[in-house]
């Protein structure tokens, strides 16, 4: 069967089906370039929005990210390596786990458009991850929740950090 749309339709249609997967998953289309001389990033435009009366708990993180790009990469929630050393070293740890799959993928950093934290503690761990993610996450920040659980899926662990990129 041949497709006897005008091209102009199709890529509307398909653009349409894309920006609607992106808002499921927390993003959305447009936006101005950000990080164009990245070559991880040169395709991607990635913009922060900071609206008055949209709120920000801390420096290192957007309200909202508005985000346009050719694929998605979506990050399952990595801990440490090791559980029994301090904590913002197991930070330190999750990031350069997550580092590595955003390498696999041809990412860095600058890609992440969101970020998800789960803590046991997190009224005591929050303060350490605020000021480390600093060190590996870039302007515009990404978008990002934190939440706080009773328990991990895993015995010991006591963070996790999932990240959705835009490539």
């Amino acid at each position: 069967m041949t497709n006897s749309l005008p091209h102009d339709v199709v890529q509307a249609r398909r653009d349409m089906l894309r920006g609607a997967m992106l808002a499921a998953t927390g993003g959305l289309l447009l936006g101005q370039t950000a990080h164009a001389d990245d070559p991880a990033t040169s395709a991607v435009k990635i913009q922060a929005l900071h609206p008055e009366g949209a709120p920000a708990a801390d420096a290192s993180y957007s309200p909202a990210i508005l985000a346009q790009g050719q694929r998605l990469l979506f990050i399952s929630g990595q801990g440490p390596e090791k559980y029994d050393i301090d904590m913002e070293t197991q930070i330190r740890q999750t990031f350069d786990r997550i580092g590595i799959l955003l390498k696999s993928a041809g990412a860095t950093f600058a890609n992440v458009v969101i970020v998800r934290s789960y803590w046991v503690h997190m009224q005591r761990d929050l303060p350490v991850f605020r000021k480390v993610r600093r060190e590996y996450l870039v302007e515009p920040y990404p978008a990002s929740t934190a939440v706080g659980t009773t328990e991990l899926a895993i015995p010991g662990l006591e963070l996790e950090i999932e990240a959705v990129a835009i490539l």
